[in-house]
């Protein structure tokens, strides 16, 4: 049974979507007429509602996905693609305490929160109070805010966090901050970054070599759909190709490594022996 604060998407016949969190007393404008909250209200998933001028939209509930691409943006927000993979690298789980840096429109945000559960605890540091103040709106919106706590703070002063799951970095000059997230990080747990050019990337696998970090990984995301039709089915006529690299490496819980062991023996061996 739909409630007020609900979130619901409304697709059109013409497959427009429209995403909105139903108030009592508010109307729904379209290009197809008007629609009440109230109607929408009085319907359940999968129903047809219908404006007042009669065109039907199919009531839904939003996925994650749909949060994401409907939240307002004054930054260019991580996507789809890319936040998928972050998840999972990340290791981000119900009861999970995961600090990002950046927090931008709070894309990112939004997905950690979700996916942290009421149990869990996610840790976002902005910079910017224009963008700290929208990724809050953004938050409050998508009904996870009570998931994040908000630091208006500059990262080069550290984080508030110790002994936290995974750390994500989306900063300009992340290389600069791995001793703060290697403070914050419990041992062996992993980081991620996002970075947009080839340069950067290199100055920090530069960084890294010297830390604690091990496993390093840089990839990029490439997303091509297809046009859904049997009788033709063939690529899009364009696809999101790059929209940045992934870095992702893991704190090495060691407080310090036998450089007198001899390299040439296996993995196995120096396990066994230790």
């Amino acid at each position: 049974m739909l409630k007020p604060g609900d979130l619901v998407m409304l697709v059109s016949p013409q497959g427009k979507r429209y995403v909105r969190k139903l108030r009592q007393g508010e109307t729904m404008q379209t290009h197809y007429g008007l629609m009440g909250h109230e109607t929408i209200l009085r319907a359940d998933y999968g129903a047809l509602v219908h404006t007042h001028l009669g065109h039907p939209f199919r009531l839904i509930k939003p996925s994650l996905y749909d949060l994401v691409k409907k939240l307002k943006r004054r930054t260019q927000i991580i996507y789809p693609k890319e936040i998928g993979y972050i998840l999972l690298k990340l290791g981000v789980a119900p009861g999970g305490r995961v600090i990002e840096a950046g927090s931008g429109s709070g894309a990112l945000t939004t997905a950690l929160a979700w996916f942290v559960g009421d149990q869990g605890r996610v840790y976002t540091y902005e910079q910017r109070e224009e963008f700290f103040k929208l990724c809050g709106e953004n938050l409050g919106w998508a009904g996870l805010g009570e998931r994040v706590e908000q630091f208006n703070r500059n990262i080069a002063e550290g984080f508030l966090q110790t002994d936290v799951d995974a750390v994500f970095l989306d900063v300009r000059t992340p290389w600069d901050y791995l001793d703060h997230a290697v403070t914050a990080l419990l041992p062996g747990a992993p980081m991620g970054f996002l970075l947009p050019t080839t340069n950067q990337v290199s100055t920090l696998l530069s960084a890294l070599e010297k830390g604690p970090f091990e496993d390093v990984e840089v990839l990029e995301i490439l997303l091509r759909r297809y046009k859904p039709v049997a009788e033709r089915l063939r690529p899009d006529d364009r696809m999101v190709a790059h929209t940045g690299f992934l870095i992702f490496a893991r704190h090495e819980g060691r407080e310090h490594v036998d450089e007198s062991i001899d390299p040439s023996l296996s993995a196995d061996v120096l396990e066994v022996e230790s």
